[in-house]
């Protein structure tokens, strides 16, 4: 059997198995190391195993990854989150929509700290969901805002998914860090438009909260502020220099259980578990990329990424037409596969048809993070979906996909902005010190 024919297979494989909802890690592990094991032997296969997770196990730039997670955790568990809620409450919620717009504002600050889509969206809909109840709110608009809000966590600094494509793409993890800061805001501001759009066509769907008073607002802004500190600190300390990636998660990880300690809000019990779920999502992460390691010296090997380059030069669509090609290859792949899948699966495929291309991988990365944002909440896997769902029981699955629908069509023109505009995504990572 030819090795493009193995690869075929192979690839087949690994999307039924991910489809059955599969772990990723065991799916890409069994596919990649039975597909090296028949392109190159037992030896090439276990020798590529032991050496490629000792590299892995050994990158010091990893290390980012449990110090974001434990940050995220340990505000979650300190009641930070509940404190970006408020201070936003504070200041729009009084306003038609008010208290869909202070979560989506939540979302984007929870996302700033830590870096996942899920737990956003988890954190988002325990604190939010009950309050759009109590007031009335369509359970479309309210489950829906928690859904999509939490994708900003994937986008907004620090995200897991821009430190797996720069290990996978061998990218500077603090340029696409940086990158992701504006489009970010892009993307939080385009669901604060759709909520508004969506509250000025029915009136009902999200009714006015309570007034609060100037000092109610200074109070709630004033609890917000170490939160903004930690994120300043941490984005800021990349941006000019004075932190690499690593240090700054060293750092914001530091600040987040010192703020703890000294509010009296973490004891050991609680920073315990903080950390025991820390470990158990790097390992997580860290199962993936060493899959991953298998699986693209696979697809090499079966030369299915140059006759992909191949296949799509043929076309004859242009720089443009091909990155519009690959992109709606993510959002048909974000309907039925998790977005980590997605990124150790396409980019040994996709990255060297971009980089001869021309395309900028920064802003490549931006786009394809975005799109598997989309995936996040589009039928029928949605995972955010699914997390609220398990939060909002009572709310009829299809109601939520509905609910979602609005804020995913503004995830869509927000990629087309980027498309149009690749400078949105490339300022800061081009004017960065250091």
């Amino acid at each position: 059997m030819s090795g493009a024919a193995l690869g075929t297979i192979g690839i087949v494989v690994l999307l039924v198995l991910l489809i059955l909802r599969i772990p990723v890690a065991f799916a890409m592990f069994l596919v990649g190391f039975i597909g090296i094991w028949m392109l190159n032997g037992w030896s090439a296969a276990t020798g590529l195993l032991a050496s490629e997770t000792f590299t892995l196990a050994s990158n010091p730039e990893l290390v980012i990854i449990p110090l974001f997670i434990l940050m995220g955790n340990v505000a979650t568990a300190t009641g930070m989150s509940r404190q970006l809620y408020d201070a936003a409450y504070a200041s729009i919620g009084q306003v038609r929509g008010g208290l869909a717009s202070a979560t989506v504002i939540g979302c984007g600050g929870f996302a700033a700290l830590s870096g996942s889509s899920v737990a956003s969206a988890l954190t988002m809909g325990k604190v939010s969901l009950a309050q759009m109840e109590r007031f009335d709110y369509d359970p479309r608009l309210a489950t829906g805002v928690v859904a999509a809000g939490g994708t900003l966590g994937i986008l907004i600094p620090p995200s897991t998914g821009f430190v797996i494509y720069a290990i996978l793409t061998e990218q500077s993890i603090g340029r696409l860090f940086l990158a992701g800061v504006l489009p970010g805001i892009l993307l939080l501001t385009a669901f604060l438009t759709t909520i508004a759009l969506m509250c000025w066509w029915r009136a009902d769907m999200g009714p006015a909260g309570p007034s609060t008073t100037a000092s109610e607002k200074a109070r709630a802004m004033r609890g917000a502020l170490p939160i903004l500190g930690v994120i300043l600190m941490t984005i800021g300390g990349i941006y000019t220099g004075m932190f690499s990636p690593v240090e700054a998660a060293g750092v914001g990880a530091a600040l987040v259980i010192l703020y703890g300690v000294v509010t009296r809000a973490l004891g050991p019990a609680t920073l315990w578990q903080a950390a025991r779920e820390s470990i158990v999502t790097t390992a997580t992460v860290m199962l993936i990329l060493i899959a991953a390691h298998l699986i693209n010296p696979f697809l090499a090997l079966s030369h299915i990424p140059s006759a992909v380059g191949a296949g799509l030069s043929a076309l004859e669509l242009g720089t443009l037409g091909t990155l519009a090609a690959i992109l709606l290859v993510y959002l048909v792949l974000g309907c039925f596969l998790e977005g980590f899948a997605m990124l150790v699966l396409t980019l040994p495929i996709f990255f060297p048809v971009v980089t001869e291309l021309g395309i900028d991988p920064i802003w490549f990365g931006v786009l394809v993070v975005l799109t598997l944002e989309m995936g996040l909440i589009s039928p029928p896997v949605g995972i955010n979906v699914f997390i609220v769902k398990s939060v909002a029981p009572d709310v009829p699955l299809g109601q939520i996909f509905r609910g979602v629908l609005p804020f995913w069509l503004a995830m869509l023109v927000t990629l087309a902005i980027l498309i149009a505009v690749p400078q949105i995504s490339l300022i800061l990572p081009d004017t960065m010190f250091g």
